[in-house]
């Protein structure tokens, strides 16, 4: 019951309002404009002028500054730690790594060649390093070895540098190989002294045939050597480590064993036929010319992984004006336009 107090106009309204709500409960007014309301906001919402007010919202400056305050707040950074310290993310990085996802990927990496040179190239380790460095001091010596040799026999210096092989980075190659073979050929040739001192018996020593057959055991070791090296790798293990290789990658039967006469030939000649080497301008010897090689520096550098020579995809250029579009697969051509009377085009239906 009202107040006596209260006006009497507060009275009446409070009374006509009442009697309006319990009308309108009465008749269902109150749910026809409830309704009525829902409708009007949803449409306002799904309306045009809204998107575009709220885009310019979420564009604006105000979203950055709250997400800037949001970041900057220690409840955030605490929360953030809290939550990269907690079980959670841990168990979301086992299943992540767990993922064939990452396991292809991880074995798209490995199978990179960059990746296989790096782990080359740590397991040589010191070895590929002096390797390395002897090559690089080799291929000075070159060009300093040349200059002063042409300029003692009043030749020409060479007017731009090249990347065929000198004299001095031949002939430690030629000392590497030559270790390698008399390595090899020495426990070879000791352990076969040891077999025939030990089935004679005369205590005479080694039979002058058996140092024949040696030698000649010794001349057939450096062919297998060099020509099985040259046609397999187109470099033998000295070129390898000093860096230099034939200009072909495999060398045929044939013209391994022409290499081998003319090496043989130039070591006969006491070194005439490595001449070419120092005087002429391609850096070529009587082996080089007999089996039209040459020797070139090798840069070995890697190749590059698959990914990363994808080429980008193809622009399209565009059209000139009066040139339609092709049309899809499976559907009609688009009819030319038709010129009207003025020369315009009519517009499509």
């Amino acid at each position: 019951m009202a107040d006596e107090s209260t006006p009497l106009a507060a009275r009446l309204l409070g009374a006509g309002a009442r009697g309006a709500g319990a009308v309108g409960r009465a008749t269902g007014i109150d749910k026809a404009v409830e309704m009525a309301a829902e409708e009007a906001i949803v449409s306002a919402v799904e309306s045009e002028a809204v998107e575009r007010a709220i885009a310019r919202v979420l564009e604006g400056p105000v979203i950055e500054e709250a997400v800037q305050g949001a970041l900057d707040s220690e409840a955030v950074k605490k929360a953030i730690l809290e939550t990269l310290d907690s079980e959670l993310v841990d168990e979301v990085w086992r299943r992540l790594l767990a993922g064939p996802q990452v396991q292809q990927m991880v074995e798209r990496i490995a199978a990179a060649p960059e990746v296989r040179q790096a782990i080359a190239s740590q397991s040589v380790g010191l070895l590929g390093d002096i390797g390395r460095q002897i090559a690089k001091l080799a291929r000075d010596l070159d060009n300093v070895v040349e200059r002063v040799v042409r300029r003692v026999f009043f030749r020409r210096r060479r007017p731009l540098p090249t990347n065929r092989a000198g004299v001095v980075t031949r002939a430690g190659a030629f000392v590497v190989d030559a270790a390698i073979i008399n390595l090899f050929f020495t426990v070879v040739a000791a352990a076969l002294t040891l077999i025939v001192a030990f089935f004679d018996g005369t205590g005479k020593g080694v039979p002058r045939g058996v140092i024949a057959v040696g030698s000649l055991a010794w001349l057939i070791v450096v062919g297998l050597y060099l020509g099985g090296f040259w046609s397999l790798a187109g470099q033998t293990p000295g070129m390898r480590f000093l860096g230099i290789r034939l200009s072909e990658r495999r060398l045929s039967v044939r013209r391994a064993f022409r290499r081998l006469v003319g090496i043989g030939l130039s070591f006969v000649t006491f070194g005439i036929g490595f001449l070419g080497v120092l005087f002429g301008e391609s850096r070529r010897s009587w082996a080089d010319k007999m089996a039209g090689t040459e020797v070139i520096y090798d840069e070995r550098r890697p190749a590059p992984a698959p990914w990363s020579t994808l080429s980008a995809p193809e622009t399209v250029d565009p059209l000139p004006e009066g040139d339609a579009a092709p049309a899809a697969p499976g559907e009609p051509p688009m009819p030319e336009p038709q010129s009207g009377a003025t020369g315009s085009a009519a517009p499509a239906a």
